[in-house]
């Protein structure tokens, strides 16, 4: 595992009482919008059983306020735009090409998106998300920028089977922000079926909540993992996992994983082999 980033790495236990009350101590002003938002995130989980049905109400909810504030830009454009750029940046330097086929998971407003559209062939960037709610500000996204020509897809999805997507199509694709927000079972039906989706040589972009403690979450809306938990738990679906580290020099607190087939990361690797001999 990588060395953590000094300001960004693993956070202490979000939900013992420890650290609530440090929070509590440390910014004593935001109490009463925690407050709030633990009362509506109850009312949504008595009316909405399931997780997709609780978190796609969730989202209605902060898109109702804001587009930005419910895709993590609470502190505004310029930060909106910032991490949308890291994503691209971070994938352009790892290799992306316009002739890259992308499917981006809870691709939310096109915070990344409208770059990867922009840059990608027409047609080569397909984007699904939970929420209707947050589509139709994607859908302003790209009015504002003048994608409309670039002809991208958008869809709204109930689950992670993609089911509805064809099989050994997308060459690259990734999910920012997304299993932070995801119970285990979630996160486990996208590795079940991504596999089928993703082009032989392909690859899966993640980001989570890293812990190196114990596995918790806070009010079923944000969720912390172990890596070697997320690892194991790609390679019981064919798929190999690396974590990768230098992502974790930027300016993030979430921290990257990425998924390749299993066949294909051992093809990688006897030729690599053969190559130093």
């Amino acid at each position: 595992m990588a060395r953590s980033r000094p300001s960004y790495g693993p956070p202490m236990r979000r939900g013992t009482l420890l650290h609530k009350a440090g929070f509590v101590l440390r910014h004593p002003e935001r109490v009463p919008t925690h407050l709030r938002r633990a009362a509506r995130d109850a009312w949504l989980r008595a009316r909405h059983r399931d997780h997709v049905s609780y978190y796609r109400a969730v989202m209605a909810s902060d898109a109702a306020r804001s587009p930005e504030s419910a895709v993590g830009g609470h502190d505004g454009e310029e930060i909106w735009l910032r991490i949308g750029r890291m994503q691209f940046d971070y994938l352009r330097a790892h290799g992306l090409t316009p002739q890259d086929r992308m499917l981006d998971i809870g691709c939310g407003n096109l915070r990344a998106g409208w770059r990867f559209i922009e840059y990608l062939e027409p047609g080569n960037y397909y984007g699904v998300d939970i929420s209707p709610d947050i589509l139709v500000a994607a859908k302003r996204t790209l009015v504002r920028y003048g994608l409309q020509d670039r002809l991208p897809h958008l869809a709204v999805t109930r689950d992670l089977t993609f089911d509805f997507l064809p099989a050994g199509h997308f060459t690259v694709v990734q999910a920012h922000s997304v299993f932070s927000h995801s119970p285990p079972e979630v996160i486990e039906e996208c590795f079940a079926h991504v596999g089928r989706v993703l082009a032989p040589g392909g690859r899966f972009d993640f980001t989570f909540d890293r812990t190196t403690g114990r596995e918790h979450h806070v009010l079923r809306e944000d969720f912390y993992y172990r890596t070697e938990t997320l690892a194991a738990l790609a390679e019981r679906h064919g798929l190999t996992a690396e974590f990768m580290s230098d992502w974790e020099q930027l300016p993030h607190r979430q921290s990257k994983m990425r998924l390749t087939h299993a066949t294909s990361a051992g093809v990688e690797a006897g030729e690599e082999g053969a190559g130093r001999r």
